[in-house]
């Protein structure tokens, strides 16, 4: 197939135009209008931006048993007596998924021919029973990256009050992208210039005190763009919630949901998952139709449903180590309740999901085209995820929040696993204003590991870092 599929609309007879125009949708039950963030003015007035009539807060990302009265935490370490209670809990902890390890894939192939039928793996020796969990990890919250307490200013800058996630990748050009969900602008302007989401760009590798902010994609001078707007695909839609980033050849990939609804903490329905890319380093956005997965038949009038695809509503995008061809794309289902599950795909055609392979435990084979044959490779409940290959641990490393809404890790010799157990790095009970959605940088893969954390209360992206044992 062609490396660049057409973007074209769900009808396929007309092309989506890439994004410019600003979409607003409606604020978040989280209140970033307080203190700072209240009192701030637009330094110029900014076009009046019309307000969706089927807009929602986004509830669903508040964790459960977030304290709203709760403080904003202190940036430094992580109390160690804390985290000494947290080792004790995560050795309780030993869920592994039942998965065989496969050989190294061959290191001559650049771009493999999509298979006609499920690939063997030979059998592989035991893995050896995961030894107990070492001690916690060293972790400080480094600084925030947006918000009224953040160097970066994104108030001033770029109308950013309030907002989350804050997924990281490398463009292929020494720049770190950052996509973020729902933001809030200036309180003081009617609908406090609410987007479904909006971008950052860095080139920061010191890391200091936080993500250096250098731009962004930008609507009018002053107030940063909302970057994906509503392809009006699906008739009910609230939030267009970015969940992985990727460069593949000079073009940015960002993996997105479609929000129906935002039903209770930690739990959202969608319409779709799919697959927007810009050729321009993030300016333009455009939605591949062949990229859309649906989690249920009548989810988009008229559009195909392939069973399995509800599994690969949410995503975590994974570049791997040295010698492998492929490209890996974790899925969990909508919210934060479900298991992950892996596929791959030829660079080339990491638009066109007809093109995935999914792991099969079962078979202990890749499944070409076919999602229902995923099997978990990580047992749930699995919240928003990011994955490296790490350098310092030659292994590969995924990080997400577990039922508890502690951060925790795992790693694995190869991406479908056998995943070892979950090791804590940062525990809820430390933010007791509800953390969410740690989204590892992509320039630390040694033994400092950076990466970004959502706090619910103050509605703003904090950077964090674990240094490894």
């Amino acid at each position: 197939m062609s490396p660049r599929p057409r973007i074209a609309s769900i009808s396929v007879a007309s092309a989506i135009v890439l994004c410019i125009a600003i979409g607003v949708a409606s604020p978040t039950n989280a209140e970033p209008c307080t203190d700072a963030a209240a009192a701030g003015q637009p330094q110029v007035e900014a076009p009046a931006q019309p307000l969706p009539t089927n807009g929602g807060p986004p509830r669903g990302h508040r964790p459960a048993y977030a304290n709203t009265a709760a403080p904003l935490p202190k940036i430094g370490p992580i109390t160690s007596a804390v985290m000494n209670l947290m080792g004790q809990r995560s050795a309780r902890v030993q869920q592994q998924a039942a998965v065989a390890p496969p050989p190294p894939p061959p290191a001559a192939a650049t771009e493999p021919a999509p298979p006609i039928a499920a690939q063997p793996v030979p059998e592989a020796a035991p893995a050896p029973a995961p030894a107990g969990p070492p001690s916690p990890p060293g972790t400080s919250l480094v600084g925030w990256v947006t918000g009224p307490e953040s160097p970066n200013n994104t108030l001033s800058r770029f109308a950013v009050s309030g907002t989350d996630l804050g997924i990281m990748w490398d463009n292929g050009s020494h720049q770190v992208l950052m996509a973020f969900g729902d933001t809030s602008g200036y309180c003081s302007v009617p609908g406090h210039q609410w987007r479904y989401n909006v971008l950052m760009r860095s080139q920061d590798g010191g890391l200091s005190n936080t993500v250096n902010v250098a731009n962004s994609p930008m609507w009018a001078r002053g107030i940063s763009k909302q970057i994906i707007n509503s392809t009006k695909w699906a008739p009910d839609e609230t939030g267009i919630i970015p969940t992985a980033g990727i460069s593949v050849g000079g073009n940015q990939y960002i993996n997105y949901m479609s929000i129906k609804s935002w039903d209770a903490n930690g739990a959202w329905t969608t319409n779709y998952s799919a697959i927007a890319v810009s050729p321009d380093n993030g300016e333009r956005w455009g939605v591949y139709p062949g990229s859309v997965r649906t989690p249920r038949p009548d989810a988009i009038p008229g559009a195909r449903h392939v069973a399995g695809n509800e599994n690969f509503q949410q995503g975590a995008f994974l570049k791997p180590g040295p010698g492998d061809p492929y490209i890996y794309s974790f899925g969990t289902p909508a919210g934060r309740g479900g298991s992950a599950y892996v596929a791959r795909v030829a660079p080339s055609a990491i638009a066109d999901v007809t093109k995935y392979e999914y792991w099969n435990s079962d078979q202990n084979a890749w499944v070409p085209g076919n999602p229902a044959a995923a099997t978990p490779v990580v047992p749930g409940p699995v919240g928003e995820m990011s994955a490296q290959f790490n350098t310092y641990l030659k292994q590969y490393l995924m990080m997400y929040c577990n039922g508890m809404n502690d951060v925790v890790f795992r790693t694995a010799s190869a991406p479908q696993g056998p995943w070892g157990p979950e090791q804590m790095i940062v525990p809820s009970m430390q933010f007791p204003g509800g953390i969410y959605a740690p989204f590892l940088h992509p320039w630390s893969t040694g033994r400092e590991l950076y990466f970004n954390l959502s706090e619910w209360t103050a509605y703003n992206v904090m950077l964090m870092k674990t240094v490894l044992p």
